[in-house]
């Protein structure tokens, strides 16, 4: 089988996802586009070179909709006779499709791919889509569905943990990413977003919040414990489903959850004739990828399942691997990663993650992928694992390898 390899990845910063966001004016479109004309410039792009542009979105209505790939093509400088093919997979729907491109290129459907994602949260709502397993009833009621955030704390109550270590996770994602732009460790990858006249917007993810102790985040209200409890009593959804449990504990909040942001990123992928192609070298090569299916209703334990699978799949094991990126959706996801695999957080998301830096849900997957293959190169190491939970009870996963 052709080998398929990572030849660039590259990001925005985040951007905070509200109106006072420094990407708030900036549509989805364009944003996407700019990733492109990035990737373009630096590996020397020209005509017909990649075979499509595969784009991860999870809200696809408004600006985000109508296959929003192609729309980015046409914006961008690529050449016309390059499709586009819009996907969702929710949080995951980046590194699907870097995944899906990976094994085009396997396949010997073309030569490359540009593949990755775009959110714009502060300018199309999470949930605005109207998505059927959240308002369907009959299928609600079936499924148990509960918003992701019961879930979560779902996790945190099934396996024991306290808002002490949620906060303690968050804590530390919040020093490991101020550590990692002081080190300039995203100074590969990321690429400054600039309006029409060429001043620049954003060079740095603004969201994160440096200094953030465990007194101020015990400061803060339980995000989900109010509809959990009150209105409309999620938490009875949840006990009908999980009747072992007396209680759901509501350990979750804004301060160890994810950030709502807006963000974009892409990966060129190719095979060894792309590279030669552009004159460009590959950085690693896509050793295996994975998705599953799971409990709809605690959800967000993906991970596990996707990385036991992927793993069995290919004949390795997690000694296989030397670093994990795990996104940081919630501090519940991450504890359960590192509690189910006995895995030290010394290899997980080591240079902080969405807690900190923001959770651009259709980029996110695409992001993690390249954050892994910059620590890899900048550490000396050879094999990373990305991973995300994914609503509606899915995981994803992509094992690279440094070449």
């Amino acid at each position: 089988m052709t080998e398929a390899y990572i030849y660039d990845a590259i990001r925005t910063p985040r951007g905070k996802g509200r109106k006072d966001g420094s990407l708030h004016e900036v549509t989805a479109a364009r944003l996407s586009a700019h990733v492109l004309n990035t990737l373009k410039s630096r590996n020397n792009i020209e005509g017909h070179a990649v075979e499509d542009v595969i784009w991860g979105n999870a809200t696809q209505v408004m600006e985000q909709g109508g296959c929003l790939a192609r729309t980015a093509v046409l914006a961008s400088d690529l050449d016309e006779r390059i499709p586009g093919l819009s996907i969702n997979r929710f949080c995951a729907s980046g590194m699907e499709a870097v995944n899906i491109a990976a094994n085009q290129v396997r396949g010997g459907a073309g030569n490359g791919y540009i593949a990755g994602g775009v959110e714009m949260m502060g300018r199309v709502a999470m949930g605005s889509d109207g998505a059927a397993i959240a308002v369907d009833p009959s299928i609600a009621m079936n499924s148990y569905f509960v918003p992701q955030g019961i879930s979560a704390d779902i996790i945190a109550t099934e396996y024991g943990f306290t808002r002490d270590q949620a906060d303690a996770l968050a804590v530390e994602s919040q020093n490991r990413a101020a550590a990692a732009w002081a080190d300039n460790r995203f100074e590969k990858s990321v690429v400054p977003v600039t309006d029409i006249n060429g001043l620049e917007i954003l060079s740095t993810d603004e969201y994160m919040r440096p200094g953030t102790d465990m007194q101020s985040l015990g400061a803060l209200k339980a995000s989900f414990k109010d509809m959990g409890e009150v209105m409309p009593g999620f938490d009875k959804v949840a006990l009908m489903k999980y009747p072992h449990l007396e209680r759901i504990n509501h350990i979750h909040h804004a301060g160890n959850s994810s950030g709502i942001v807006d963000g974009s990123a892409a990966v060129l992928i190719g095979n060894k004739e792309l590279g030669e192609e552009l004159g460009i070298k590959p950085r690693a090569r896509i050793r295996a990828t994975s998705k599953i299916g799971l409990d709809p209703t605690i959800m967000l334990t993906g991970p596990v399942p996707v990385t036991e699978k992927i793993l069995k799949d290919h004949g390795m094991a997690i000694s296989d691997i030397d670093l994990f990126e795990v996104n940081e959706a919630f501090a519940s996801v991450v504890l359960r990663f590192m509690q189910a695999f006995d895995v030290d957080h010394d290899k997980v998301n080591v240079n902080g993650g969405s807690i900190a830096m923001g959770h651009p849900l259709g980029a996110t997957g695409a992001i993690i992928i390249g954050t892994l293959l910059d620590e890899l190169e900048r550490s000396d190491k050879e094999v990373g694992l990305a991973t995300l939970c994914v609503a509606s009870g899915m995981g994803a996963a992509t094992i690279i390898e440094r070449v």
